[in-house]
């Protein structure tokens, strides 16, 4: 190789690696950040709080396990929340990968009657295996998915009416193994408006959507289907 291939090749590898870091950059402190508009639907329905891919949508009874995550183990309302819901329940989860808009959307209009902040039990687990089971929509997406139950989560209570109905909607904002922060833009007894911004979660992680329901309500997403924060109906 002569002395011209060998500068050639360095240059190459110099683009090739300030381009790298150039995109990283961008992506991490611009493309991040981004905050496009959305058309918030009218009319008496339930939108998503995040963009991102549905994991799970059940409605629940009292005292019954969503979903097993791990060696069968049933996973409850409490376990996500951190303490149980007997009333009947929707339970909507959604997984935002590090490409997704991450600022988060009121799902109801209402009033915020509590914000509360929970650490992780042992340590944040890096949400891996269910950005990959998205992607390939790989079913169940949750499976080998700990971070469900065990990371750091901040749950906004919005007390809200469907349908004339008095409803209590929890939206659970749980971090990733990356996260650097849950944003919470909101406090108690402020008014929300549907589709609006209350806060956000930097890098990978999920927003659950807990309801408290009635047979009026129809869960309109199901498992794989990308959602869109403020702007798709996820109950009607």
């Amino acid at each position: 190789m002569d002395i011209f291939s060998s500068g050639k090749l360095v240059i190459f590898f110099i683009i090739t690696f300030s381009s790298l870091i150039f995109g990283y950059l961008y992506w991490r402190y611009f493309w991040f950040f981004r905050n496009p508009l959305r058309n918030i639907p009218k009319g008496e329905n339930i939108v998503s709080p995040a963009d991102g891919t549905v994991v799970y949508a059940e409605r629940v009874p009292p005292d019954k396990p969503i979903i097993s995550v791990k060696a069968r183990k049933p996973i409850h309302v409490s376990d996500i929340f951190r303490k149980d819901l007997h009333e009947k329940k929707i339970v909507i989860g959604i997984f935002m990968s590090p490409f997704d808009v991450h600022y988060n959307r009121a799902p109801v209009s209402g009033q915020v009657a509590f914000v509360r902040h929970y650490p992780a039990r042992l340590k944040n687990h890096h949400m891996t295996s269910m950005h990959w089971r998205s992607l390939t929509k790989h079913f169940p997406i949750y499976k080998n998915s700990p971070h469900i139950v065990d990371n750091e989560r901040t749950i906004t209570r919005i007390s809200g009416h469907f349908k004339t109905e008095p409803i209590a909607c929890y939206v659970v904002q749980i971090a990733g193994g990356s996260v650097s922060g849950i944003d919470s833009y909101i406090h108690v007894n402020d008014p929300v408006e549907k589709g609006k911004i209350f806060g956000m979660i930097r890098i990978g992680s999920q927003v659950d959507v807990i309801i408290t329901c009635s047979e009026r309500m129809n869960v309109t997403v199901r498992p794989g289907e990308r959602v869109r924060a403020g702007e798709t109906i996820i109950v009607e």
